[in-house]
């Protein structure tokens, strides 16, 4: 109860002091904080946030784009859907930074050369964001992130789009992405399955944190760099962690080769019904979910839904089926040689393909017996 009471004298004192938009003094100072990557599946990409700071108004605040609720009623299913809302709120400078400090999260600080009305008019529109509806936006993985909105208020009050990325354009998203999950072997392919033809476009869009680091530096306007003063705050740790079995390509591998070797037909239609539920999920959830990257998903022609009905074709249909499976097998393989997930998914191709020829030789030995 004390700290609920504690809590809202906090927010009230807050609402009290940034209503009233004190004016910055010459010695106030605009920096973008660019966050390193954590141990959790949610800050497997870092953060962004914008720090304002006036000693002469003993002022220090950090505005961060990248909150949720997760009590929010059916989070998951928003999170899928992708109208999950994130919001800004507003923290001291030692309470932002103490949580990178206990996570050992790499902070890196950027002074920006904003004039002071530049300065004024971001901090005037951080405040009415944070006590508005503006607060709030839907998060979007590529589109819109806390990144993202961080760019377009400093672009805002530049008055001119003069962030753009300027990282490697010619590779695509999912090039881009594949190495955050290299220590989280169960992420990275379930992204990867459940991810479309999006995130194989060319990643010209400035959407990860180290992207506006990297963007930052470079910038220059009038001929003056953008960044005047650039620190670490907190170095950081590496998460690298130990190699396991279970957190590997290696275990999906045994788990194959155990289907594989079993050489029973009823194992054989059990893997498939499973790969199909699967692709019958990949191939309706386009239609509920609002993320663009997850559709057109072309992880369909490897899972495919034909193989829940196959069970239950006639012995001609089940040979017309595992023709047509056998066909858009080829095709996915000749699509994932120019993709980085290939080894990924190299041990459903290959377990599929064995399968499938397992089958074909069956029924057509069936077929001969009639």
């Amino acid at each position: 109860m004390a700290k609920k009471i504690l809590l809202f004298f906090f927010l009230l004192n807050a609402t009290l002091f940034f209503s009233q938009n004190p004016v910055l003094s010459d010695n106030s100072k605009v920096s973008v904080f660019t966050c390193g990557k954590g141990a959790e599946l949610y800050s497997t990409f870092g953060h962004t946030a914008i720090r304002i700071k006036d000693s002469i108004n003993n002022l220090d605040v950090v505005y961060n784009y990248g909150a949720f609720d997760f009590r929010t009623e059916n989070f998951y299913l928003k999170f899928v859907k992708g109208d999950l809302q994130y919001f800004m709120v507003a923290t001291s400078y030692e309470e932002f930074i103490y949580e990178y400090q206990y996570d050992n999260r790499e902070v890196i600080e950027q002074t920006l050369n904003f004039t002071l009305n530049q300065k004024q008019q971001l901090f005037e529109r951080l405040n009415a964001s944070l006590f508005s509806d503006d607060k709030s936006y839907t998060y979007k993985f590529i589109d819109k992130n806390c990144t993202i909105m961080v760019a377009n208020k400093i672009n805002e009050a530049l008055g001119k789009n003069l962030i753009q990325k300027v990282d490697n354009k010619s590779i695509s998203y999912r090039t881009v992405l594949y190495p955050y999950f290299e220590d989280h072997f169960w992420y990275k392919l379930g992204i990867n399955i459940i991810f479309g033809k999006r995130v194989d476009a060319k990643a010209e869009q400035l959407f990860l944190p180290v992207e506006l680091l990297n963007s930052l530096d470079k910038l220059r306007i009038n001929g003056k760099p953008f960044v005047i003063e650039k620190n670490t705050i907190v170095k950081g740790q590496d998460f690298k962690t130990t190699f396991s079995f279970f957190n590997s390509i290696y275990c999906i591998a045994l788990v194959v080769l155990l289907i594989i070797v079993s050489n029973k037909n009823q194992v054989f239609l059990t893997y498939l019904f499973v790969l199909g539920l699967l692709g019958l999920f990949l191939s309706l959830v386009g239609f509920y979910s609002l993320h663009r990257e997850v559709l057109w998903n072309y992880n369909v022609l490897l899972f495919n839904p034909i193989y829940l009905a196959l069970p239950f074709f006639n012995l001609n249909w089940k040979k017309w089926s595992i023709a047509i499976c056998g066909f858009l097998l080829l095709v996915y393989s000749i699509v994932m040689t120019t993709k980085p997930h290939l080894i990924l998914m190299l041990p459903f191709i290959v377990s599929v393909a064995y399968i499938l020829r397992k089958l074909v030789i069956k029924y057509q030995l069936l077929s001969s017996k009639k």
